[in-house]
């Protein structure tokens, strides 16, 4: 009622998260009893990130990212000499992954997400309760609490939140496994922010993967943002974060936009 600029509830009544939606000191009480333990994985592909974008990633994270949990950042390199000196606060550890590309003619982001899915089977299934991935070039300006805690959390794109469906950039080639007709949208969803339960996470890799290899012998490429609103599309998640919560500071902010919770960083090394 305090947003009817907006939508706050899909079809399939899941909450979009916006300023003024929800009551995080409620909320609190709840997570606060169960003792749980938050994993963020940031994935850092080369010549998309510098270790100065890392670095200030991790340092907005350690401020505004689950204050007053535990929490483990999980970091993606394809070499520890990337890393930059990490300083957290109390609660906060991290742990940092090598990348290993086993065929250098493989997407970049298909090798990364390859590895975080091997990473979680053997390690982060048995550290954490919930599990988002973010990629390292974006920056917290304000809290990121436990109000995005659900099953299934996806992020509704701000390039496309605003637009017509029908102009939705989803994969439309009927041979791709990422394949959506053009008849069907609902929400486009943008790859920089997923989340949810470990469980669920390790279902939707599982399912990247199985499309990605199913193209590639098909001689087909699509992104990872297409199979990703592919299986958002048919299994749809618990909880949308409104475009306040991943922002593009190059676009005029519209009125409906009241707190930028992650703005993408700017391109500067």
């Amino acid at each position: 009622r305090k947003r009817p600029d907006v939508i706050t509830t899909t079809d399939w009544l899941a909450p979009v998260l916006w300023e003024g939606t929800y009551n995080r000191q409620v909320l609190e009480k709840y997570y606060k009893r169960l003792n749980i333990t938050m994993g963020l994985a940031v994935i850092c592909a080369p010549r998309k990130f510098s270790a100065r974008n890392l670095q200030e990633f991790i340092q907005s994270a350690n401020k505004y990212f689950m204050v007053g949990y535990n929490v483990i950042f999980y970091i993606l390199l394809d070499s520890f000499s990337k890393l930059p000196p990490v300083v957290l606060g109390p609660l906060r550890t991290f742990k940092v992954f090598l990348v290993i590309k086993e065929n250098i003619w493989e997407d970049l982001h298909f090798i990364y997400m390859k590895n975080l899915l091997d990473y979680i089977i053997t390690h982060i299934q048995h550290e954490v309760n919930f599990l988002f991935i973010m990629t390292a070039n974006q920056i917290f300006k304000d809290d990121f609490g436990v109000e995005i805690l659900g099953k299934s959390v996806a992020q509704l794109s701000a390039w496309w939140y605003f637009k017509n469906g029908k102009t939705f950039p989803y994969e439309r080639r009927c041979k791709s496994a990422a394949f959506i007709p053009f008849e069907e949208e609902d929400f486009y969803y943008h790859s920089a922010i997923f989340g949810g339960t470990v469980q669920e996470v390790l279902n939707l890799l599982k399912v990247y993967e199985k499309g990605a290899n199913q193209d590639t012998k098909n001689r087909l490429t699509s992104t990872y943002e297409h199979h990703l609103n592919k299986y958002i599309f048919i299994k749809k998640p618990t909880k949308l974060l409104s475009p306040e919560y991943h922002w593009d500071s190059s676009f005029r902010t519209p009125p409906q936009i009241k707190s930028v919770k992650v703005p993408w960083q700017s391109k500067s090394v």
